[in-house]
């Protein structure tokens, strides 16, 4: 191992290290002798260990493992050989011998790897039937985690041996819930229903759980099993689930029962996401024929005035102000006072400021918007209030500055690094593992390991921690640590500027600013390479696999699916060609571009005011989706902050406020959103 180690200084500590973390963690020192920090980053030391894992690493998950004479010395005192022994015994499971999976789990079966190795060795002595082997193992690690696919399986190695007198408790637990379980606990289900311990009574409450949670599939499957009338209901609620407009064209008030006025509101419910004004009119035209109770009246009537505030329907405002008392929360306040700003009604949208919760009556949005109303209506005071919000470095205390004709306030300080805690942290078996997993692409298995390692740290160190990953370059750990610790002001950490060369070189191309392609990346991903949404949008720009391959294709480029959107630069250039493709539809507004980089152009199209042209700070404050409302104003902050990082000072957010045009006629009839978002 000594002629492998010794490239320079640092590699040699970092080698002995790794020797000492595998003999004796508490010796470990990355830095010792005095080497500092930045050197170590600067050497970029075990390159060659990284490049022999990676190349083991996919050989390993493939089931192979053929490691060369080389490969052995470089990784065998590798920080990540367990990972790498790991992943060749879980796809060999079954097929190695199980004393081997058992040696290497009571060897390492702290670390994370083994922990999933344990996981699925347990599975595979359960669908090979080794039923007292996995039941042995599921008693010491998992009986008490509550891990459905485990218990199922546990329960059906008990009933291999007999069917039990009465129904296990957690059998009872597994089948009381609403939604469909693991195919694991289907057997359990069919034995125990087959035995009589899973009765008529349990399928009945069982279907009651189902269309209280709107599985209806799961209540039309549970409905076999009961009478006539049980699936007459499932039918029912599907129709007023799947198809309001026609169940309630055909509503029956002969048919008045607590279910079928339940059904009525849930299709006005379901109506009211994409037609609102129709909603309204269902309902005024049915609501006397039933004997709703008043909670369910007052739930409706929210519920339909809300979204024709979020569609900014006609009459909408007045709609809001209309409403009974006791159908008020408030989020009905919130949107009184939204759509009080798009009518210009300015004192209207202070009374009804005035009306929302302290605590967020008194937050920058709000005072903001309580000044901006208190200078249209002409009431004096407004300017202490924006005085204040300018000194805040944030969208409105930007907007504050704008309104007042002040210079930024960014209040940017660096966190103090403490050299001597930093090389304890360096240190760190964990987050040595951590760092090494980023290096060689497994980030998100990094990203688990060190956030579960800083949160065993205190203060102190946790803010230490930040600045050790921002000096690693791994952003996305740094700037959500730093966080973590509720430090906001070194905006080196918050507000890095990795992958340089692409923004700058991509962003020209693409005819955007790079601070804005920054601001994007930021807010999707904290610059994170591999981070997937849980919509299926990939990389550092969260790029669709639709929109990745259609724009290369546009761009010439070549397109290898995922490979292509986890490479930083590729996805950095198809995320910034496809922000200058919604510049372009939106001729060069850059508010609806951003919107629609979040949420699509086709319902950003269908957002745009129907009768005049709108103050676009009054537009972003009414978007109807409060993720895409936050994101923008996130952006746009982001934006503001790199442009000042990048060139020593920042445009005025304003200048990339311009008003929002009236939607064209064509663009007038689409309708916001497909289904039950929950917007707010």
């Amino acid at each position: 191992r000594a002629g492998a180690c010794v490239r320079s200084q640092v590699d040699t500590l970092l080698c002995a290290a790794q020797r000492s973390m595998r003999y004796d963690a508490r010796s470990l020192s990355l830095l010792a002798l005095g080497v500092l920090l930045p050197l170590a980053a600067a050497a970029e030391p075990l390159d060659a260990e990284r490049a022999a894992f990676r190349e083991a690493y996919a050989e390993a998950e493939r089931g192979a493992w053929a490691l060369t004479p080389a490969q052995r010395e470089l990784l065998g005192d590798y920080v990540l050989w367990p990972d790498l022994r790991a992943a060749y015994l879980r796809a060999t499971l079954g097929r190695v011998p199980d004393a081997e999976v058992r040696a290497f789990l009571e060897r390492h079966g702290d670390l994370k790897p083994a922990r999933e190795l344990r996981y699925r060795f347990a599975l595979s002595l359960a669908e090979r039937g080794l039923h007292d082997e996995f039941l042995a193992l599921y008693h010491r690690h998992y009986e008490s985690l509550e891990i459905e696919r485990l218990d199922c399986l546990a329960l059906a190695a008990k009933l291999a041996d007999g069917l039990p007198a009465s129904l296990p408790a957690r059998a009872r637990e597994l089948w009381l819930v609403g939604h469909s379980q693991v195919a694991e606990c289907d057997t359990v289900f069919t034995r125990l229903t087959n035995a009589g311990l899973i009765d008529e009574e349990l399928y009945r409450q069982r279907f009651a759980l189902a269309i209280d949670g709107r599985e209806l599939a799961m209540a039309r499957y549970l409905s076999r099993s009961l009478t006539d009338e049980h699936r007459r209901e499932a039918a029912n609620w599907t129709r007023a689930v799947g198809l309001p407009r026609e169940f309630l064209a055909e509503n029956v008030p002969e048919k008045d029962s607590d279910s079928y006025r339940r059904q009525l509101v849930a299709a006005i419910e379901r109506l009211a996401y994409d037609d609102p004004q129709l909603a309204a009119e269902r309902w005024r035209s049915l609501a006397g024929g039933y004997a709703f109770s008043k909670a369910r009246r007052d739930f409706v009537a929210r519920h339909v005035t809300l979204w024709l505030a979020r569609h900014h329907a006609a009459g909408a405002y007045e709609a809001l102000l209309a409403l009974p008392e006791s159908a008020v929360d408030a989020e009905v306040r919130r949107w009184r006072a939204r759509s009080g700003l798009r009518e210009h009604a300015w004192p209207g949208v202070l009374e009804h400021i005035a009306s929302l919760p302290p605590g967020e009556r008194d937050s920058a949005q709000w005072q903001y918007w309580r000044a901006i109303a208190m200078q249209q209506a002409g009431h004096p005071g407004a300017e202490p209030i924006l005085s204040g919000l300018a000194a805040e470095r944030s969208y409105y205390g930007f907007l504050a500055a704008d309104a007042l004709g002040r210079d930024y306030d960014f209040s940017h300080s660096d966190l103090p690094a403490d050299e001597a805690l930093l090389e304890r942290l360096a240190g760190m078996p964990a987050l040595v593992r951590a760092r090494e997993l980023f290096r060689v692409g497994l980030e998100g298995r990094g990203r688990s390991e060190w956030d579960a390692a800083v949160r065993r740290l205190d203060a102190d160190a946790r803010l230490q921690a930040a600045v050790l990953a921002h000096r690693w370059g791994w952003h996305s750990r740094a700037i959500a640590t730093a966080a973590d610790g509720e430090q906001y002001d070194d905006l080196n950490i918050r507000y890095p500027l990795p992958f340089a060369e692409a923004f700058a070189e991509h962003a020209r191309a693409a005819s955007v600013s790079p601070s804005w392609a920054l601001g994007v990346a930021r807010s999707e991903s904290l610059f994170m390479a591999d981070v997937r949404s849980p919509a299926g949008a990939i990389g550092v720009m969260q790029v669709m696999p639709g929109t990745g391959r259609l724009t290369a294709r546009e761009l010439q480029m070549d397109w290898h699916g995922r490979v292509t959107l986890t490479d930083p630069a590729a996805n950095i250039r198809l995320g910034t060609w496809f922000l200058g493709r919604m510049q372009e539809r939106f001729a060069n507004n850059p508010v609806l571009a951003t919107a629609a980089y979040n949420a699509g152009p086709l319902r950003v199209e269908a957002w745009l005011p129907q009768r005049t042209a709108l103050d676009a700070r009054i537009w972003i404050e009414t978007i109807p989706y409060a993720e895409t409302r936050r994101y923008v104003r996130r952006v746009l902050t982001a934006d503001t902050i790199f442009a000042w990082r990048l060139a020593g000072r920042p445009g005025r957010l304003s200048a990339r406020l311009p008003e929002i045009p009236a939607a064209a006629p064509r663009v007038a009839a689409v309708r916001a959103g497909s289904g039950p978002a929950a917007p707010n």
